[in-house]
């Protein structure tokens, strides 16, 4: 056995949510962590507490302008970040600093040698471009993720898997042009699902052509379709072996969430972390960090990330 993965649990990720009413209200912090407990996930794994990520940390990825506009707009909680999917509210700038300083301390743990896996589960706020936010995300901390792996550990090569039921468009296009991010992205076909994009043909631009998978599956897609597209995405790391692995595991793609219309079971979620632990071990010495992404109904949120970190329990 050895290291055990790390789960970050704190207030100060239970902090990012738009409220009561909004998909993504605050009930989703506490259902996982409820049922992490009740399976003895929490005993089984080293909790650490979140961090907040500094401006500087921040502007690695986003455009110094629009990290002031947030923080303006957090001061008085007023209006929309972006055109009406994602308002702003009063510690807005302080709730998204902590997701994105969250998932930097699990780039920093897992470089250090401290664990091989690491968990954040309100991370993988992947819709939010450089210059704006988008689809319930103020900060892109996956994006931030890739940028400080190059500037603070020179990682070159970097795998994003994102099983996410939206195309995690905010990394996809950060990175379009850049040949060392390899974007692995299964997700509803944006013809019937926000932000429509993703296609097949989307495959990097200019010297990245071919470093990106984008695998668009059809509504009601269940757990045949995505281990078959899975397989692909195996294929797709052979061909370009990360030093470091990203994984947004997004809970909305199974089945009765209420925006999306996959039918996954938890079993694809446990299946892609168990999978993508054995492929770490072998190509970049066992580093995976997964982040929670979408998920609005409770349940399904609290089973599919639990699947995620019970195989990070035995895959250590």
């Amino acid at each position: 056995m050895g290291l055990p993965p790390v789960l970050f649990l704190g207030e100060a990720l239970s902090t990012y949510h738009f409220g009561a009413g909004h998909p993504f209200g605050p009930q989703r912090y506490p259902a996982f962590v409820q049922e992490a407990q009740r399976r003895g996930l929490t005993e089984r794994v080293a909790v650490r507490p979140p961090a907040v990520a500094t401006r500087a940390e921040l502007e690695r990825f986003h455009a110094p302008g629009y990290v002031q506009d947030v923080e303006q707009r957090s001061r008085d909680g007023a209006g929309f970040l972006d055109c009406g999917d994602t308002p702003a509210f009063v510690g807005a700038y302080e709730a998204a600093a902590a997701v994105v300083g969250t998932t930097l301390a699990g780039v920093r743990l897992i470089m250090d040698g401290s664990c091989r896996r690491a968990f954040n589960p309100i991370g993988g706020l992947h819709h939010a471009r450089r210059d704006r936010a988008a689809g319930f995300c103020v900060f892109n901390d996956c994006g931030v993720a890739v940028e400080s792996l190059r500037a603070d550990y020179g990682i070159e090569r970097i795998a994003y898997v994102d099983i996410d039921a939206h195309h995690g468009d905010g990394v996809y296009y950060a990175f379009e042009a850049d040949p060392g991010v390899f974007v692995m992205d299964l997700h509803e076909d944006g013809h019937y699902l926000y932000p429509g994009t993703g296609s097949r043909g989307e495959t990097g631009v200019g010297a990245a052509a071919g470093t990106k998978l984008n695998i668009p599956l059809p509504p009601g897609a269940g757990d045949p379709e995505f281990l078959a597209a899975w397989e692909r995405v195996e294929a797709f790391l052979a061909d370009h072996p990360p030093a470091f692995i990203l994984f947004q595991c997004g809970a909305d793609s199974l089945e009765g969430d209420p925006i999306t219309h996959l039918r996954y079971s938890q079993a694809a979620h446990a299946h892609a972390a168990t999978r993508l632990c054995q492929i770490a071990d072998v190509v970049c010495g066992g580093r995976v960090l997964a982040m929670g992404g979408g998920g609005y109904n409770t349940a399904n949120l609290a089973r599919a990330w639990c699947a995620v970190l019970s195989a990070f329990v035995e895959c250590a």
